[in-house]
């Protein structure tokens, strides 16, 4: 504390919440045409890491015990028990292409991450699992995709771009960042910024405080009462996703559950964030931010005024909700 207090006298202490100095040169160009191939093996590696953490880490509400998160090199499942007293933990390193799996006793395996089919990556890295003698049962079949195939005899997705795979992560870290100084101004019950394998996005998910109606919408292969267990709470949710087939490109989303009377039709800022139909949530694509003088506030006014239009329509208790701005 007293070297807080001299840093503050001195006038060297930066606050984390101080103004950002991002420009579009940190937001790498990612064209969804340009590396899809890339993006959907990739999706099924993640898969396969996370379904890992489903099946070790202690269950948390919302599936939360599920996700990976952003690091300083790429992606990790953060430590997991991994029976007795060890722990384990699985990154993907997207500077140098490996994926690490470390365990708390010392050892460590690696995997090269390159061009190779979605079975050949599953069948060494259940090799490498067995190799420090860690076991867990996964089901091998892909989640929340149209058409899946079972990972150990997938050979059509095959593709690994390292240029590409470093730019989305790079866009994942800038994002991240960003959405972190959103979560800060909340202080209902808020969930990390973490990343879910499943539909292949960053999200961070406030919460109202209120039971939602049962959720009866459904994901391929996934059961209903994962879907429940996601949406037990009314909710507003935003995030970033790389795009897929019904929208052919890297965007921000926001939605509420269940969505208020008005919300689709309601103004949001920026004025190149809109409401899609299909999607069922408003849209800032990404390269409006990236594109923008200041991607920072363009992404804030993007996050803030849809959470703001998704709480005043639903009548959130906001000022119990939400932490006021510092002076």
């Amino acid at each position: 504390m007293v070297a807080f207090a001299e840093r503050k006298s001195a006038g060297d202490f930066v606050s984390p919440a101080s103004h950002s100095t991002a420009t579009s040169a940190d937001w790498p160009e990612l064209p969804l045409a340009a590396w899809q191939a890339t993006r959907d093996t990739l999706q099924l590696w993640t898969q396969i890491v996370g379904k890992v953490r489903l099946a070790l880490a202690p269950p948390i509400n919302h599936w939360w015990n599920v996700t990976l998160y952003v690091t300083a090199r790429g992606l990790t499942t953060s430590p997991m028990p991994c029976g007795g007293v060890r722990t384990i933990q699985i990154d993907f390193d997207f500077i140098d292409h490996k994926l690490i799996i470390a365990c708390s006793d010392g050892r460590s395996e690696i995997m090269e991450l390159a061009p190779r089919s979605v079975a050949d990556f599953y069948r060494e890295f259940v090799a490498r699992l067995a190799a420090l003698d860690v076991t867990v049962k996964i089901w091998a079949m892909p989640v929340e995709i149209e058409g899946a195939i079972p990972f150990d005899q997938d050979r059509t997705h095959a593709a690994y771009d390292k240029e590409y795979a470093n730019r989305f992560w790079r866009a994942l870290v800038q994002s991240d960042r960003v959405m972190k100084k959103f979560r800060g101004r909340f202080l209902g019950k808020v969930s990390p910024v973490h990343f879910f394998w499943g539909s292949f996005d960053l999200a961070v998910t406030r919460f109202s405080g209120r039971r939602a109606p049962d959720f009866t919408g459904a994901a391929p292969h996934t059961g209903n009462w994962v879907m429940r267990e996601a949406y037990s709470h009314e909710v507003s949710s935003c995030g970033f996703w790389p795009g897929d087939a019904r929208y052919a490109a890297p965007a921000f989303y926001s939605y509420a559950y269940p969505a208020p009377e008005g919300f689709a039709q309601a103004k949001v800022r920026p004025a190149s964030a809109s409401y899609h139909a299909v999607l069922g949530e408003f849209i800032l694509p990404y390269e409006a931010v990236r594109q923008a003088a200041d991607p920072d506030d363009t992404l804030l006014q993007f996050l803030q005024s849809t959470y703001e239009t998704a709480a005043d329509l639903a009548r959130w208790d906001r000022a119990a909700l939400e932490r006021p701005p510092p002076k």
